[in-house]
């Protein structure tokens, strides 16, 4: 059984689709009613939403909030037209498929077999896959993590408040800077650092992808001549479309390959760093606030970085795997082998590090990381 949901204020179209669906449908006039109706049904199972087209900006975010909050659900935009531009937008919000709002009934009932059937061996492969062990913090770590971090915020918290005045001071924008990383089982979580950069530095990443140290010579001409390819696509060519985009699938497989041979960024004398920033990230001061993370159990002292998810998402194979299958840290084995170094690390290096401690760690282990990062905070590679 499947559950069929109408979006919109149209009175006509509503009627209509209802009509199609043989009443079957819930009506809704907005995101705010379809979302307590949609709470109350079982959530394993799956649901077609006809959004009816309005105000793109409102569209964006209610397509955007139903899409993260209901995974289970399938949304259709309900629309006479929509221009390329709107397309793509429509299609990164959650967006999956489009109907007309004077719809045949031959088309709707084909659109929404597809979809059902899509979504039954989607639900059917999950189902099917063998369970993945999952890591679980000892406790033993979990209480000292939580001693050791109390202390240290108590105890670091006249820095803290400095180092927030200075940050404020300098430059625009929040103090804390929070972004979307992935620890251990790969859980996403918000993880804290104090901000050392120009505010939306982020989004200017690409600018500055020649600068990544753990870019080849080799890797950015195969960069260069994936540019070049996307400048002859013929419009006939294939186009595959994710939640985050739409891309030629020959620039798609040139750009994978060359990406997951970089799973890591990180950009030498990067232009974005404030001079506060530069100052706290030196020694090491911009990771402090991931102490609250620590106690709210996100991470332990000791770990596996926690990776953002343009990173995380190109470990996902067997191979590498095991890294997160170890808590997430602030400070790691990498850290304490390379950090304190004039020398650079390769990708690989860390990947294997890594790994090397998901499987061999222990409490006298993470003693050790712990007394050699007293000495190895200081970075003397300005990065």
């Amino acid at each position: 059984m499947q559950h069929l949901v109408y979006i919109g204020k149209n009175a006509q179209t509503a009627t209509h689709f209802s009509r199609l669906s043989e009443g079957k449908m819930k009506v809704t006039q907005n995101t705010y009613e379809a979302t307590q109706w949609l709470s109350q049904c079982d959530n394993k199972m799956p649901v077609i939403i006809l959004f009816e087209k309005g105000l793109k900006k409102r569209d964006l975010a209610d397509v955007s909030y139903l899409h993260n909050k209901f995974y289970h659900t399938s949304i259709v935009l309900i629309t006479d037209s929509l221009t390329k531009d709107e397309s793509i937008l429509y299609l990164k919000s959650g967006i999956c498929n489009t109907l007309s709002p004077n719809e045949s009934k031959e088309n709707f009932e084909h659109t929404q077999e597809f979809i059902f059937n899509r979504q039954h061996q989607f639900h059917t492969a999950l189902q099917n896959q063998k369970s993945i062990e999952q890591f679980h913090l000892p406790l033993t770590k979990r209480i000292f993590d939580i001693i050791f971090s109390s202390i240290a915020l108590i105890c670091l918290s006249p820095l803290l408040i400095l180092v927030a005045i200075a940050i404020r001071l300098e430059s625009k924008g929040p103090v804390v800077y929070k972004s979307k990383r992935v620890g251990s089982n790969y859980r996403v979580f918000d993880f804290l650092k104090f901000r050392s950069m120009y505010s939306n530095a982020d989004k200017r990443l690409k600018e500055f992808n020649n600068l990544n140290q753990y870019k080849s010579d080799q890797e950015i001409i195969e960069k260069a001549e994936v540019t070049q390819t996307e400048q002859t696509i013929e419009t006939e060519e294939i186009l595959l479309v994710s939640d985050d985009y739409i891309i030629p699938e020959q620039e798609y497989i040139a750009q994978k390959s060359v990406e997951k041979k970089n799973s890591f960024v990180k950009l030498e004398n990067d232009p974005r760093i404030t001079k506060v920033g530069r100052f706290i990230r030196k020694y090491s001061i911009d990771e402090l606030p991931q102490l609250i993370n620590i106690l709210k159990g996100d991470m332990s002292i000791v770990g596996n970085r926690p990776l953002p998810l343009y990173e995380a998402e190109l470990l996902t194979s067997d191979e590498y795997i095991d890294r997160f299958m170890a808590p997430a840290g602030l400070t790691g084995l990498w850290q304490v082998e390379k950090r304190g170094d004039a020398g650079k690390m390769s990708a690989e290096e860390r990947k294997l590090l890594d790994i090397q401690y998901a499987k061999n760690y222990s409490f006298g282990m993470d003693m050790k990381i712990i007394l050699k990062t007293a000495t190895a905070f200081v970075q003397k590679e300005n990065v």
